[in-house]
């Protein structure tokens, strides 16, 4: 008997919501997204006339910003296998040695911001040349760059200006088109917002393109996952992780610059302890610290956690002083999923690459 192949095939609803539910709880993101949705509702529920509000969302974007800008980055270095544990600190260098040109030196803000830029790629530079030349681990010597930089904030800002802190930098010439750029005030229906939020946007979908569609996105996690093997196979593994150590390097005098823009100044602790807030984005947002695995928009999400609990623990009217304990509950729930999630990731590739090779053979 004949059979009609003309009836459209019409597929189980069942199975395409299942198929999308099961990719989801595969994303590496899920546990930053749950984490989030449940810190939202939560605050909506307790503070709703703050919280649920474009003054409320342009508050916690704010918050997040510049934390976001060095996350995506953190996030780049950790799935490639590595920390930076003096991010924090360039921040607060690059922007007291832009002051000290701008201030003591008179020089024009762009030119004194490109001095810093280079200074910020040298240092990046540096710290990925040691590590893939010496073999020692990362955290040793980016801790080692974190303390000298930390004592030169403070020396030469002190023999420069009798303190440790420049002052006046929106005297500098342009500083005003520097601020424009980087960190301008816009109206959005009667909320604030800042351009430096839109550098944070773009420059984590950026990443997130980088790490899912080229093949330097496949080297950072090639070189993340197994080193020796990604080697075998032709991947620049020492180029790769020097790059990235620039990445940070050069995130952090971006975020440098943002700050200098708004305050006006420099402080030499500036972004003293950041660093660690900077990998706890990242981790949130689905890196592992042993690398190979996680997201630049992961990272984004972890950022804006973050800024939901300062944000809304004031808009509760709780007390401060908890706030560390509230990021240290969702950091340990958010590696708990991440865990979860990246052996479901595993054991669906396992499955997959078995029928593929039993498919393979009754072909064959």
């Amino acid at each position: 008997m004949a059979t009609n192949t003309s009836m459209p095939v019409q597929s189980d609803e069942r199975v395409a919501r299942g198929g999308l539910i099961r990719g989801f709880f595969r994303r590496v993101e899920v546990g930053a997204f749950i984490g989030a949705a449940v810190i939202w509702v939560m605050f909506a529920v307790i503070a709703p006339e703050n919280w649920v509000s474009i003054t409320g969302i342009s508050r916690i974007l704010d918050e997040a910003t510049t934390l976001g800008i060095m996350g995506v980055a953190v996030a780049l270095l950790m799935i490639g296998g590595e920390f930076d544990l003096s991010a924090g600190v360039m921040t607060g260098t690059t922007g007291l040695l832009t002051g000290m040109l701008a201030v003591r030196a008179g020089w024009d803000m762009f030119p004194a911001m490109l001095a810093a830029l280079v200074f910020a790629a040298l240092i990046g530079f540096l710290n990925g040349w040691m590590v893939v030349k010496t073999r020692l681990p990362s955290f040793i010597v980016t801790l080692a760059t974190f303390f000298i930089l930390r004592g030169a904030n403070v020396g030469v800002t002190r023999i420069v200006t009798d303190r440790i802190v420049v002052e006046g930098i929106d005297h500098a010439a342009n500083f005003y088109t520097a601020r424009l750029f980087l960190d301008h005030a816009f109206d959005v229906l009667g909320a604030t917002f800042y351009t430096s939020t839109v550098w944070w946007l773009a420059l984590t979908l950026v990443a997130a393109r980088i790490l899912q569609r080229t093949r330097f996105g496949n080297w950072i996690f090639a070189v993340g996952g197994d080193p020796q093997a990604a080697r075998n196979v032709g991947v620049p593994s020492d180029r790769v992780k020097i790059a990235l150590f620039m990445t940070t390097a050069t995130a952090g005098w971006l975020v440098g610059m943002m700050n200098v823009v708004r305050l006006r100044s420099a402080v030499a602790s500036q972004g003293i302890g950041e660093e660690f807030v900077y990998i706890i984005c990242a981790v949130i947002g689905g890196c592992l610290l042993t690398g190979g695995f996680g997201s630049a928009i992961g990272a984004a999400i972890g950022a804006i956690i973050f800024g939901m609990a300062r944000v809304g623990i004031v808009f509760a009217g709780w007390d401060t002083d908890w706030f560390y304990t509230f990021l240290g509950i969702m950091l340990l729930a958010a590696v708990l999923v991440n865990d979860n999630t990246r052996r479901r990731a595993e054991a669906m590739r396992s499955a997959a690459a078995k029928a593929r090779t039993e498919e393979d053979k009754e072909n064959g």
